[in-house]
């Protein structure tokens, strides 16, 4: 799959935080005051970050974004941990309006996630 050509683009965040993101109109993950950004994965890489970063912790959702409705710029830029592979980064809030799907992510006896993406 190549990155800049994607329209799907995915976000992990918990329930709490996108129901807020509901309520105010727009979702503003940490990393955007932080590090000036949202991150976002394409489809074959939101199991490993799931893994990676979130293993463990429960009331996760997956949100499905459609790149083509997003205000805000996205560049794909080499990952923290992975600085060999290009990941979408959202230059801005997180409009409800892109995004398709909301999925609950549960973790399996071994504590891993096993996202439903194709």
């Amino acid at each position: 799959m190549s990155e800049p050509g994607s329209e799907l683009i995915y976000h992990l965040t918990t329930r709490q935080a996108w129901t807020a993101a509901l309520e105010a109109g727009a979702y503003h993950a940490d990393s955007l005051a932080e590090q000036g950004f949202i991150h976002c994965s394409r489809a074959d890489q939101v199991q490993r970050v799931a893994n990676e970063l979130y293993r463990d912790m429960a009331d996760l959702v997956l949100l499905e974004i459609d790149s083509a409705r997003l205000q805000e710029e996205v560049r794909w830029e080499p990952g923290a941990d992975h600085p060999e592979e290009m990941f979408p980064h959202l230059y801005g809030a997180l409009d409800p309006k892109a995004i398709i799907r909301i999925l609950p992510l549960s973790l399996n006896a071994e504590g891993a996630f096993s996202i439903p993406l194709p």
